[in-house]
């Protein structure tokens, strides 16, 4: 029903003028001059720069913020190698030659897809291992490549290479298929190619 005319609801009337005196406490201790300060404050904030404001309100922020990195590492004491930082299992042996993001090329002696070891340290003993026992007239093991990640190795290959997958190869003059990042080209024509080589690799010294 609506206020005002005929049919009057002074119940609803009463209401109202319950709710006007309800904010007269309020409206009391309501400071007019320093909300039209603030206001105006507002106001020059948004019409102004925010230099100007800052000066006069006495806020002060650096123009300029530098970070400087620290070194807690005590002297004397050298970084590990990145193998033992980044491949799981127990360290190479001297004789495995590992390098990291290096894919090696070579005859394959034993295929990967279906040799898996736990570690890159265990990958390199096995091609050792194979050379060891070869018998006459077998190719014996000098390169060993294996995939350290968890979500697989990239190949141009038709297969899946997964985790932990071991390869056993030879070759008389090893030569290098991939080494440290893929190239932009490489990757153009290779949509699927990360951006670093996944694989470990090493040659056998003798």
């Amino acid at each position: 029903m609506a206020l005002g005319g005929e049919g009057l609801n002074s119940t609803l009337l009463q209401e109202e003028a319950d709710k006007s005196f309800n904010l007269l406490p309020f409206l009391q201790n309501v400071n007019f001059t320093r909300t039209y300060h603030f206001v105006g404050m507002l106001v020059k904030a948004l019409e102004s720069n925010w230099a100007a404001l800052s000066e006069e309100i006495g806020l002060w922020i650096p123009t300029e913020v530098i970070n400087q990195e620290h070194d807690d590492k005590p002297e004397g004491v050298e970084d590990t190698e990145e193998e033992d930082q980044i491949l799981a299992g127990r360290p190479l042996p001297p004789q495995c030659h590992a390098e990291l993001h290096t894919d090696y090329d070579g005859a394959a002696v034993r295929w990967g897809l279906t040799h898996h070891k736990e570690s890159a340290a265990d990958c390199c003993q096995a091609c050792l291992d194979q050379a060891k026992n070869a018998k006459p007239g077998e190719k014996k093991c000098n390169i060993w490549v294996y995939c350290p990640s968890e979500n697989g190795c990239y190949s141009p290959d038709i297969y899946q290479h997964k985790h932990m997958e071991c390869w056993l190869k030879f070759s008389e003059k090893p030569r290098l298929n991939f080494k440290n990042r893929y190239s932009e080209q490489y990757r153009d024509r290779h949509p699927k190619a990360p951006v670093m080589v996944p694989w470990v690799s090493g040659i056998i010294s003798e």
